[in-house]
């Protein structure tokens, strides 16, 4: 398993990041949100799941994925140890990562963060996909964006709000399931990865114990 750590000097978090279905680690996005995040004293963990490592494009199966995140985790803790972890990612890569500690609570990890949870397929609404959530026993960050055509926001509010304290909802308005906004937003990629670090720092501050 490939990975990168990204730490800073004063770090005080350390988030185990998975990366979403059609891309790697060093997808410019999640690099720039590790950027941002570690310029709030949060150090990132980014690794790589096996069938990108292989250089196919399909994903491997969920036992493998969910494996995978395991390792990250210990590997991460073994990396920074007395850092308090976080884990999660972008899109599959954080519906992986509660879907592990759903059936057995990872190690160490006190709280997840999905960037951009993909409750359901495009065009195929529903919410089958959170049923596992119940299970979670730790908080639960969501930062999903208004036009995210895999979690509409009339499915997910309700899923957030049957997991009580647990969960928080974050809504970046305007952005799609790769928080990309349209130019008439007047809102630029880096204000939005700035609002989703922003945002991630202040829920651990209240979240992460």
């Amino acid at each position: 398993m490939s990975a990168l750590l990204q730490r800073p000097p004063e770090a005080r978090l350390l988030y185990v990041l998975a990366h979403g279905a059609g891309a790697g680690m060093r997808h410019p996005f999640l690099a720039s949100v590790a950027c941002a995040l570690a310029e709030r004293g949060i150090a990132t963990l980014r690794y790589q799941f096996p069938y990108v490592e292989a250089q196919t494009r399909r994903p491997d199966p969920p036992g493998v994925l969910e494996a995978t995140v395991r390792s990250a985790v210990a590997a991460a803790a073994s990396a920074a140890p007395g850092l308090p972890l976080v884990a999660g990612g972008k899109s599959l890569g954080g519906r992986m990562t509660s879907n592990a500690q759903a059936k057995q609570p990872l190690p160490g990890v006190r709280g997840l963060v999905f960037l951009g949870f993909p409750l359901h397929p495009p065009k195929r609404p529903g919410d089958a996909r959170a049923e596992h959530l119940s299970a979670v026993q730790v908080p639960m960050l969501f930062l999903q964006g208004t036009r995210d055509d895999l979690a509409e926001l009339q499915l997910l509010e309700p899923v957030c709000r049957r997991l009580g304290d647990r969960a928080t909802l974050h809504v970046v308005e305007g952005a799609d399931h790769s928080f990309r906004v349209l130019k008439r937003s007047g809102r630029s990629g880096e204000e939005v990865v700035a609002e989703l670090a922003d945002s991630v720092a202040n829920w651990a501050r209240m979240a992460v114990r």
